[in-house]
């Protein structure tokens, strides 16, 4: 099925313009933390995209990733239904150098960056989501390469809301959903919590069926101590058991499965008064993922802990200047009969200095100096500017940006004492090095639409992929074989990562209802020194178009998301796989009130019914059904 893209952008971004002319509501001032510290976000120089939590229950999606899967500008590689695991990239960035963060710490695991979309929260606990895009290691260190997803929940950020939704559904293949979460405000206390839970037994596939099965839960509480002081604590677990044939390798006898489990503990101590904003956070993950290629395989068992901290302290100095201090430290483990026993520490110290000249010039340089696991101290500089006018904002950014090689990258496959084919870790590799750079413009040509334009470029050294390679030249042969088929972590050279991207917000309350779109292109071209680059650096669509728009009008509720994407096609013969150069997905929800807490939907992923994978050989479901209930109130 092919599709041209001006035909795919007239549902998305045409239709709004005639009513442009017809606004009657300003898009809502937005509060965000992008520089680690609580922010206008007409007051950052940075290129920052808001989420709302509740748009989790007004768009067909059934977890997190699939929510990301729509922002503006993002790109979720995903292998499998319900979030069973997903890649987030963002400007071309690979999937490690995504840093995806909750309330302030990372969520990204040593193991893989595999596993970074395994955010454990409900989504009845978010209060926002911030996506922004662009290198901020400055800021957040290691692996905030091509973007930071930012998790806000409404306890650490002090929402205070009372409010619950419900929902349970069903459909083909098996499929059941449930959700039900929500937050409870009273006096100083804010409780949030809740669960989310997919299953389905799934399409038929090589010997194995493709099923998937994930629960999320989570709970949060917020204790005002005092005016200034308020205490947040959270507990939570994610559990992710699904079939992962071809998630890692294009061979006919792959029928994988793998399961992986994480508890996540939080704890965050903060201090608001008059010019002051200080915070000291605190998480200890611990996560289990067990991988058997086959029945007869013996199966993989990696477990890993991670502990970090952060501190930061936020002062105005005068009208106009802020400044911002931090330092983070992070100590982790894993333990593994494939990859062995390995420790990890990392830390570091940074620094945000923000000065709006006369209201219109803003200035923003950060400095970290880091500590990383490999090599010596560095120092990461970055520096933002924009230029705010009455309906627009002109802004730049270049900085410098480090990803560290995870366990699985160093050590895959070292452990074992024979080893026929498949990835092989590297432990010589070093850190990623970027530079990169943006100029763009937000426009606001009236109250209820945003309009957001910028290029970019990031010059990278040293990148990291697998990369084909012969035994003859493999650096360990120890428990490799002659004339095994290999593909070994190493750091390729410079690739040169350049792009446009543009996205716009659209928002229109009705008598009777209100209308809400977004959409975003991007266009990139990555480029490397040792011609066609490794396998990850080469997945990323070279052209990106998605979004989603929602309408409500009296008792109805009308959803779709949307994405085209275009890309370097590839095949694989021994499996009868292929990544097809582009495909068009949509998904669509229609929701009927019965009552005004209580509504029947119906919904439909890929209602096209395209065949296609994200990734060689993990191939994606086609048209599903499912229907169901919803309850929901606040007060």
């Amino acid at each position: 099925m092919a599709f041209r893209k001006p035909a795919l952008l007239l549902p998305l971004f045409l239709g709004v313009l005639p009513l442009a002319a017809q606004t009657t509501h300003e898009i809502e001032t937005v509060t965000i933390t992008s520089g680690l510290s609580v922010q206008d976000q007409r007051e950052t120089a940075r290129e920052v995209h808001v989420i709302s939590g509740k748009q989790f229950s007004q768009l067909p999606v059934h977890s997190l990733d699939e929510l990301l899967r729509y922002v503006p500008g993002v790109e979720v590689q995903a292998r499998g239904p319900f979030g069973a695991q997903s890649d987030i990239v963002i400007r071309g960035g690979t999937f490690q150098q995504v840093l995806v963060l909750v309330d302030g710490l990372r969520v990204n695991d040593p193991i893989t960056g595999h596993f970074n979309s395994n955010i454990p929260i409900e989504p009845g606990e978010i209060d926002r989501i911030e996506v922004l895009k662009g290198a901020a290691s400055a800021l957040y260190g290691a692996d905030a390469v091509g973007g930071v997803v930012h998790i806000i929940t409404k306890t650490f950020s002090g929402t205070e809301t009372t409010e619950g939704e419900a929902r349970l559904s069903g459909g083909q293949y098996g499929y059941l959903g449930a959700q039900a979460g929500g937050s409870y405000h009273r006096g100083r206390t804010l409780v949030a919590g809740g669960v989310l839970y997919n299953c389905a037994d799934g399409v038929a596939q090589r010997g194995i069926n493709g099923f998937a099965r994930t629960t999320t839960a989570s709970l949060s509480l917020a204790q005002r101590l005092s005016h200034f002081w308020t205490l947040s604590v959270r507990s939570a677990y994610d559990d992710r058991d699904f079939a992962a044939q071809n998630f890692y390798t294009t061979f006919k006898s792959d029928t994988a499965t793998e399961q992986v489990r994480t508890f996540w503990q939080q704890v965050g101590l903060h201090y608001a008064k008059s010019r002051w904003q200080v915070r000291f956070d605190g998480s200890y993950k611990t996560l289990s993922d067990q991988y058997q290629f086959s029945p007869l395989a013996a199966a993989n068992d990696n477990r890993a802990a991670l502990a970090q901290g952060l501190a930061v302290a936020s002062v105005a100095l005068r009208s106009g200047r802020r400044l911002t201090v931090g330092g983070q430290v992070l100590s982790g483990a894993m333990s593994s009969n494939d990859r062995g026993d390995h420790q990890l520490t990392q830390g570091g110290v940074f620094a945000l200095y923000s000065h709006v000249f006369s209201g219109k010039l803003i200035v923003e340089p950060a400095l970290r100096l880091t500590f990383p696991q490999l090599g010596g101290a560095r120092l990461i500089p970055q520096l933002n500017a924009a230029w705010l006018g009455q309906r627009y904002k002109i802004r730049g950014a270049i900085g410098t940006s480090l990803r560290e090689p995870d366990f699985t990258e160093r050590f895959n496959n070292y452990n074992k004492p024979v080893v026929k084919s498949g990835s092989i870790g590297n432990p010589e590799l070093i850190a990623e090095k970027g530079l990169s750079y943006e100029l763009g413009v937000d426009v606001q040509p009236v109250r209820n639409l945003r309009l957001s334009v910028t290029g970019f470029r990031r010059e990278q050294q040293d990148l990291i992929d697998f990369v084909t390679t012969p035994y003859a030249q493999m650096p360990r042969q120890e428990n490799l074989v002659s004339g095994g088929s290999y593909a070994l972590a190493q750091n390729i050279g410079a690739v040169n990562t350049s792009g446009i991207e543009a996205s716009g917000t659209y928002e229109k309350t009705l008598s009777k209802g209100r209308l809400r779109v977004d959409g975003g292109l991007v266009w990139l071209n990555t480029t490397g020194i040792n011609g066609t680059p490794g396998f990850y650096i080469s997945s990323h669509a070279r052209f990106l178009a998605n979004g989603s728009v929602s309408y409500e009008y009296r008792r109805l509720t009308l959803s779709t998301t949307a994405m085209y994407k275009e890309r370097q096609g590839q095949t694989a013969t021994a499996i009868e796989a292929e990544v097809s150069p582009s495909y068009f997905l949509m998904n669509l929800r229609a929701e009927a009130k019965v009552t005004r807490w209580l509504a029947l939907f119906a919904q439909a992923d890929n209602i096209t019914n395209t065949t296609y994978s994200d990734l060689l050989g993990a191939q994606m479901p086609g048209r599903w059904w499912s229907g169901g209930v919803r309850l929901w109130g606040s007060k």
